[in-house]
């Protein structure tokens, strides 16, 4: 009989906890997991969901405006912020029940309380300040919002969270920042009408990514209004009476309704007790773990954003679901961060898996490049001034497909069936005998021939 409370602790309600909690589960483990806010983590409650609502919502105008050209007469649309807040506000409590339900059917014991270690096999319920035992301890407390504090009048400015909640949409915003969620955000709030002006420090938007889709971005951005600032940051922030007014390292002065950090995240592991029970962070915060997920104390273990490896909701749960099977299932198993696609839904949209050019051009001798760009079926009627990118990257000496990165309508949907492909090993050959689907957008990965 274990003198312990429970076989497996989890701190963190979100996608990652909760995969690992119900899967350890299932394996026969006696399971409690603790949250101090909403379950479900960033991406349900104020994270990947609500964006890609506001996304949907954001292309709508794309679609009035598109409609004439296919011979609709659409009277003037008018946008309502509000009901778009409350439709959203609904739909994570739904999922957030979601996540209740399944733990409850698991056998998982829930408590809505922060938990902080107090040792290596005990944490503390600081809500009622009952101490829990346990065999095994699973970190999953995911990542949190950067926020400059040097930054003269920071009280000034609100982060992606704030974001999604505001009373109303402001009609001009600043946004800072060059990465997923600025860039999302960007284009959120100029697809709903407001005046938007996006603030980055490097030289380019989505630094790290393929050169094509930062270029094509930034041209499609700039034709939908939205002025992108590179190579700034801000220096100060005052409230006005119409606003807050900002200046930027160039010595311009911007004026907005709002402004908006989106300067990355950090990993949550402040004031958990990780010190205390003996647990090594890395430089940035993180917890460093091994690729099994198990921390320098041989029962801790932590999986998604707050090891800080790849910061993605798929990957945290499914390093929350082979930690279960690896200690709880004993099915000893991995998988490869190498092929993980990913998308920024952006407007124009952008997917990607495998390497960007940059990178391939580093790690093997010579490769291969396939690019078509072209303007999508749909534009060519509703007159739209848009195209669309499909890139492939093979690797000269083998003929493996590498990367590929898409720009346009539906390039998640694309690139998740690419990644298939990919994962599997496959060869430009096998692209080149698969059979197109005409007339389609994805058709150009199947046909591209000529190398640039």
């Amino acid at each position: 009989m274990s003198t312990y409370n429970y076989d497996l602790f989890v701190i963190g309600g979100g996608s990652g906890g909760v995969r690992a909690a119900r899967i350890a589960a299932q394996h026969g483990a006696r399971v409690a997991l603790a949250e101090e806010y909403r379950y479900g983590g960033t991406c349900v409650i104020r994270g990947c969901v609500p964006k890609k609502l506001f996304v949907y919502a954001s292309r709508f105008n794309d679609d009035f405006e598109d409609s004439a050209g296919f011979g609709w007469s659409v009277t003037r649309p008018v946008f309502d912020w509000s009901k778009l807040v409350s439709m959203k506000n609904q739909e994570i409590t739904r999922l957030e029940n979601i996540y209740h339900r399944v733990l409850k059917k698991a056998g998982v014991e829930s408590f809505n309380s922060r938990a902080v270690l107090v040792d290596a096999h005990t944490v503390l319920l600081t809500n009622n300040g009952r101490s829990i035992t346990a065999d095994k301890i699973l970190i999953a407390t995911g990542g949190t919002t950067n926020k400059d504090s040097n930054l003269p009048g920071i009280e000034h400015v609100i982060c992606s969270n704030e974001a999604f909640d505001l009373k109303n949409l402001p009609k001009r915003i600043i946004v800072v920042g060059g990465g997923y969620i600025a860039v999302e955000f960007a284009g959120i709030f100029a697809g709903l009408g407001s005046e938007t002006t996006l603030v980055c420090r490097g030289n380019k938007i989505l630094r790290g990514f393929d050169d094509d889709i930062s270029q094509i971005l930034t041209d499609a951005y700039q034709k939908r209004g939205i002025r992108i600032i590179n190579n700034n940051i801000l220096t100060s922030v005052e409230k006005t009476k119409h606003g807050v007014r900002s200046t930027i390292s160039s010595g311009e002065i911007l004026e907005a309704d709002q402004i908006m950090l989106a300067i990355g995240r950090s990993p949550n592991t402040n004031n958990l007790g990780l010190k205390k029970a003996g647990v090594e962070l890395g430089s940035k915060g993180e917890i460093k773990v091994n690729s099994q997920s198990q921390t320098n104390i041989h029962n801790i273990y932590a999986v998604g954003d707050v090891t800080n490896r790849l910061n993605l909701t798929p990957v945290a749960i499914r390093e929350g679901h082979l930690f279960a099977d690896n200690v709880f299932g004993y099915l000893p198993s991995s998988f490869d961060y190498e092929t993980i696609p990913t998308a920024v839904f952006s407007t124009p949209e952008i997917g990607t898996v495998g390497m960007p050019e940059h990178i391939a051009r580093k790690t093997f001798t010579n490769i291969d490049v396939y690019k078509s760009c072209f303007r999508p079926m749909k534009a060519t009627i509703s007159g739209r001034e848009e195209h669309m990118l499909m890139k492939l990257l093979v690797n000269t000496s083998d003929q493996r497909i590498i990367g590929c990165h898409i720009v346009g309508d539906a390039s998640s949907e694309i690139v998740q069936m690419a990644a298939i492909s990919i994962q599997m090993g496959a060869k430009k050959i096998d692209f080149d005998n698969t059979m197109a689907l005409h007339p389609s957008a994805s058709e150009e990965l199947v046909t591209m021939r000529e190398k640039l």
